[in-house]
């Protein structure tokens, strides 16, 4: 934001990522040192945001009209300062979509300001579909007047564990699985807590911080969620093609498909792709997950169990409904954590090789959890196991065994546990330089 607020002129500027990614928190550090004006606008009719403004510049010691119009609005916060001043929109959609000349006064106003004075107009927004799919069709030519997008992404799990100081890499594990890269999330854990009392008190017990925010994600900004609960729950559950999804819903493969790009451009749920090798017949296409990691949480282990956790106290739900599932739920993670350790270390050059891209390679007798490849064809092929109890010699002849399906050179072989390895692997990658264990405490 700072680039854009030293620009000569006035900007315009979008701000956007999915809840509780810090965007409010970092507009008011932004704006701790600077003149400017903050409105948090929500769903309401255009009289009655009209009526919020009123309030808002009342609360500065403006005095303007009971409803102020837009136009009369900016003219009270034209006054002359010294600093390019911030005026700041939070949510801006929801004035946009009860107000359509929103964008029209506002370029109206930065343009024709009598005394000169600059601005950083910081539009914020919550709602991605909106903003990556609808906005610049929605405002047509205004869109042009626009300086930019800044989208706000998730933080590393390195993030959260310099943030969780006090948790063991395998608590952080478990948060990040849960929580995702999404600090706003993170506020709601006490790491003076262990990870079983947070998720008893802030997700399963009734008043708990955390305990509708999963399902508030959908019903706030989708219609037909019977439908959309119906989907993520198939989803959570391994059905992750749209042949099973179709089995297990018994909707059209065609509304299915409809619904599911709708929740991927929430980013909610993402397409699987696998890494294209000289085995692609032997590889897997069109499948989907969950990438909101507290969805799936909730749609992994609440959604279908609501009865139970209705009548059950949040203890009782936590024995015997999510601990015989968790190491399997962080297991669906856990590739994401290594991935990040494994891109560290190549943004470093202290990989074997120099690898140009990372994915994941989606076979039909098993996947090669990461894959990375080099711009002269060497790779780097990994096996992510946090639940298994020890990863054992079987299991990297297994990877080898894929490797070869995929039609690809094992050259650097990484692989990662949750506990321990074999004796005879253990043995193995003494003897062979490529071959690397790590556990999840080393990373």
């Amino acid at each position: 934001m700072g680039n854009y607020y030293d620009r000569d002129k006035s900007q315009i500027l979008v701000l956007y990522g999915q809840k509780y990614i810090g965007k409010t928190a970092l507009i008011r550090e932004f704006m701790s040192d600077k003149p400017g004006f903050y409105y948090a606008c929500e769903p309401a009719s255009e009289r009655e945001q009209k009526y919020r403004l009123g309030l808002r510049l009342a609360e500065l010691g403006i005095k303007t009209l009971k409803y102020p119009e837009l136009s009369e609005v900016f003219a009270c916060l034209g006054k002359k300062h010294t600093q390019k001043k911030v005026i700041v929109f939070d949510e801006f959609q929801h004035i946009l979509k009860s107000n359509p000349d929103f964008f029209e006064e506002i370029i109206s106003f930065i343009h024709s300001n009598w005394n000169n004075q600059e601005y950083l107009v910081i539009l914020s927004s919550s709602s991605v579909g909106f903003v990556e799919n609808s906005l610049v069709s929605r405002i047509g030519d205004a869109a042009f007047e626009l300086s930019g997008f800044l989208k706000l992404k998730e933080l590393s799990f390195y993030d959260l564990r310099d943030y969780f100081s006090l948790y063991t890499n395998e608590d952080c594990a478990v948060c990040y699985s849960i929580l995702g890269g999404v600090p706003g999330l993170w506020k709601m854990f006490d790491e003076h807590l262990s990870i079983k009392d947070n998720i008893v008190k802030n997700l399963l017990a009734e008043n708990g911080a955390l305990h509708n925010v999963a399902g508030a994600l959908v019903t706030e900004e989708l219609r037909e969620t019977s439908v959309y609960n119906t989907i993520l729950s198939a989803l959570a559950v391994g059905k992750n093609k749209l042949n099973d999804l179709y089995e297990h819903t018994e909707f059209s493969r065609a509304k299915i498909s409809v619904y599911i790009k709708n929740l991927m451009e929430l980013e909610l749920v993402e397409k699987l792709f696998s890494v294209d090798t000289e085995g692609r017949d032997n590889s897997q296409k069109g499948l989907y997950g969950i990438s909101n990691n507290l969805v799936d949480f909730y749609y992994s282990f609440m959604f279908n169990r609501a009865s139970y956790l209705e009548t059950s106290s949040p203890e009782e739900f936590y024995r015997l409904c999510v601990v015989p599932g968790l190491k399997a739920y962080v297991d669906k993670h856990f590739d994401k954590i290594c991935l990040e350790y494994l891109s560290r270390l190549n943004d470093k050059k202290k990989l074997p090789i120099n690898v140009e891209r990372f994915g994941k390679w989606i076979g039909k007798q098993g996947n090669i959890d990461i894959m990375g490849k080099s711009a002269d064809k060497n790779y780097v092929i990994c096996l992510c196991a946090y639940d298994k109890a020890m990863v054992t010699y079987d299991d990297y002849e297994l990877l080898l065994y894929l490797a070869d399906k995929a039609k690809i050179s094992a050259d650097h072989i990484y692989l990662f546990a949750g506990n321990r390895f074999d004796e005879k692997l253990s043995l193995e990658a003494k003897v062979r330089k490529n071959l690397r264990l790590l556990l999840l405490d080393n990373l």
